[in-house]
């Protein structure tokens, strides 16, 4: 079975977790966890980066950050993973989810300011598969409307927009290190905090809302309990997992876009006969690989696409069910404008194969495959 993904392991990480279990310290914020933050904060030029339990930790950070409060209403896509509209559902506010752009998947930039209202607080980018939002425009916006923007770019690691960092260029911006990721500590993100005046705060939020980081660095005597937060430090010896894979990340990020160029290559000519669309990257994006997909005709014909290819040996999956169409989201959210996009885009897309080490052979495979499919 071509698995649709192998946790990335680069040979380091077995030597970096017996020196943090060496150095007796393997709770938050030891050597490990700060060579990770000190490396993404030299990746992205963030004011500040703290590693975290999770991408939906820093997302849940972000929200507090935020100040969102009951009543507030976030406006992000439906197209997303539930974390993106839970951290801010705890906080008490209303989604308003708007319509995504066929060609990325990505919220319809053209579509936000139409849905904010007095009562918006933020708005939360999704930059789908690690290609960018159009945060130009994005932005703009917020600025115009006094808006926080938070970049849910938990996929979104080593990849750029016109030359900024993903995660660098809202207020505040989300990682996550899952083991579906690029690069990835089992379970584990970073919140990126891009102007100095949030930083003391996020510190405090991630810190059970004390001022213990502080007391650690001497400038105060003691500490206390100052402001909401909880306890979002993550383990020294998942960072160290980590840091085996961020200490030279080109070597993942240049093996991962060879995969994804090969795929592309290959699936052209299916693509240029009007059996499937493949992904786009727009002017301006440099992505990461962080997943290729293919879009189908529809979702039946996606369904048995799948069926065939796991008869093949190959694991291939879909993606998010929109979060307009679930319980939880009719209940917490609501759609702003037409669904043109958001259901009908998600039935077509299917991921295929992709990791750290994938081998031309077994891609060469997969496509063969799918010609097969079409093609017979």
């Amino acid at each position: 079975m071509i698995r649709f993904n192998i946790p990335p392991y680069t040979g380091k990480e077995d030597k970096y977790i017996k020196q943090a279990i060496d150095s007796r310290k393997i709770c938050g914020d030891g050597q490990f966890t700060k060579k990770c933050n000190e490396k993404f904060e030299k990746i992205t030029g963030a004011k500040k980066v703290l590693m975290t339990t999770s991408g939906t930790s820093a997302l849940e950070m972000a929200a507090l950050l935020a100040d969102i409060k009951p009543g507030d209403e976030v406006i992000m896509p439906s197209y997303t993973f539930v974390s993106t509209a839970n951290a801010f559902v705890l906080r008490g506010a209303t989604i308003v989810f708007v319509d995504i752009r066929p060609d990325t998947m990505n919220v319809d930039e053209n579509l936000i300011e139409d849905a904010i209202t007095e009562k918006t607080k933020a708005i939360v980018p999704v930059h789908y598969g690690g290609i960018a939002c159009e945060m130009d425009t994005i932005c703009d916006i917020a600025k115009r409307h006094n808006l926080v923007v938070v970049e849910d770019a938990a996929q979104g690691v080593m990849s750029f927009y016109k030359g900024r960092a993903l995660g660098s260029i809202g207020d505040f911006g989300c990682y996550s290190f899952h083991e579906t990721k690029n690069y990835s500590m089992g379970e584990g993100g970073a919140v990126l905090v891009n102007h100095e005046k949030n930083v003391e705060r996020a510190e405090i939020i991630r810190e059970k809302g004390t001022n213990r980081t502080k007391f650690f660095r001497g400038q105060v005597d003691k500490y206390t309990w100052v402001d909401l937060g909880s306890s979002y430090l993550q383990s020294e010896l998942n960072c160290a997992y980590l840091y085996a894979q961020i200490e030279k990340p080109d070597i993942i990020n240049n093996d991962r876009l060879q995969s994804w160029n090969t795929y592309y290559e290959l699936l052209t000519p299916l693509k240029e006969k009007g059996c499937i669309d493949l992904p786009v990257v727009p002017e301006g994006c440099v992505h990461n690989a962080h997943m290729f997909y293919i879009k189908t005709k529809n979702l039946e014909e996606r369904s048995k696409l799948i069926a065939f290819l796991k008869e093949n040996g190959i694991g291939a999956v879909f993606h998010y069910i929109p979060l307009h169409s679930s319980p939880a989201g009719q209940q917490f959210g609501r759609f702003h404008g037409e669904d043109k996009y958001t259901t009908k885009e998600s039935e077509r897309l299917l991921r295929l194969p992709m990791y750290y080490g994938l081998e031309k052979k077994y891609i060469e495979y997969v496509v063969s495959k799918i010609k097969e499919f079409y093609e017979g």
